[in-house]
């Protein structure tokens, strides 16, 4: 446990410098939006940040090989997105997909070793698009076709972004693995089996606790909790870490987007921040995941808040808080499913 807790105030050296990755991210993720909002488009260019996610898998990969990856990622986050939406305005169906896109993005990343982030952005890009079109008063808060097609927009863009490596020769000398290499598979072992399970039990429990203790259209930041904290490694120890980062890191976050709600309220500062913060989540992710969620949370909670026009950010942020509690502890409990450790 002493280890666990010192792990929280560390921050190891990365595997790679990540300096140029967390450029393009933000890059990706504040361009579009910063001209949509000098163009009077602000809510749409909110939407394409969505689309943004794109720019976080392969980051470490060469650019050809990202050229040939990422428009599978992009197509899975854009399905994910058209569910959430289509399903938005019925609560237990949209529960009911929040289970199966965990369980099967779930299964599709660890059988074709996507690897970081894993399925995580899958079920967030679901969850965020029923939020973003979801009914009030009888009626959509955005429509899903111009909300889908933002999204493709900004998942395009970040894809260009991706590319732009590309421009030069040395990069695109660089080796280059196929897309079967980048992607092997689909193979599972039992330890994926495992994650599996564990991935389908936090879904269906937390969709379930969310649908009838907390608030339906909030399941989908328990269930991603959870989904996070069962990570991609079968291991007690390492949910337990997990967990323990997972619920400071978005505690702290919480307590930042709180701090941050007024100066998010001129749309340009907003473009900044989320800048800012998507540039601090990829330099730091691989080395402090507490930290990272410092700046996922307020990131997520700016975006949602913006996007739905939610006036009360310390409510949400509670919210966030509590729902993350929630979806921790059940992953953290299923981790029981893996055989303990060895000693030494």
């Amino acid at each position: 446990m002493r280890a666990l807790l010192v792990s929280l105030f560390t921050l190891p050296p990365g595997p790679a410098p990540r300096f140029w990755i967390a450029v393009r991210a933000a890059v990706s993720i504040g361009a579009p939006f910063g001209v949509l909002v000098l163009l009077g488009h602000e809510d749409i260019g909110l939407q394409a940040a969505a689309g943004a996610f794109v720019a976080l898998f392969f980051a470490s990969a060469g650019a050809v090989e990202r050229a040939k990856a990422l428009p599978v990622v992009g197509g899975a986050l854009f399905v994910c997105s058209a569910l959430g939406a289509a399903l938005s305005p019925w609560p237990w169906l949209l529960a009911a997909g929040l289970v199966a896109v965990a369980v099967v993005a779930s299964a599709c990343c660890f059988a074709y070793r996507v690897g970081p982030p894993g399925p995580v952005f899958l079920v967030l890009s679901y969850g965020l698009a029923a939020n973003i079109t979801g009914v009030v008063d009888g009626e959509r808060i955005t429509g899903p076709l111009p909300f889908l097609a933002a999204v493709a927009g900004g998942s395009l863009f970040s894809y260009l972004v991706a590319l732009a490596p590309l421009l030069l020769r040395s990069e695109r000398r660089r080796p280059a693995r196929t897309l079967r290499q980048l992607m092997p598979g689909p193979w599972l072992g039992p330890g994926e089996r495992r994650l599996i399970l564990r991935i389908a039990v936090v879904s269906a429990l937390g969709a379930l606790v969310s649908m009838v203790l907390l608030d339906p259209h909030r399941a989908y930041w328990t269930v991603s909790a959870g989904v996070a904290v069962v990570g991609l490694t079968p291991s007690r120890g390492y949910s337990l870490g997990r967990g323990l980062h997972r619920t400071v890191g978005t505690l702290l976050g919480a307590g930042l987007a709180v701090a941050l709600a007024p100066v998010a309220a001129n749309p340009l500062l907003l473009v900044a921040l989320l800048m800012l913060l998507q540039f601090g989540i990829e330099l730091v992710v691989v080395r402090n995941y507490a930290l990272a969620l410092v700046f996922i949370t307020p990131l997520v909670l700016l975006i949602t808040a913006a996007a739905t026009g939610t006036v009360d950010v310390v409510g949400a942020a509670w919210e966030r808080l509590l729902d993350t509690m929630v979806g921790s502890a059940l992953a953290i409990l299923t981790a029981l499913l893996h055989r303990r450790e060895p000693a030494g």
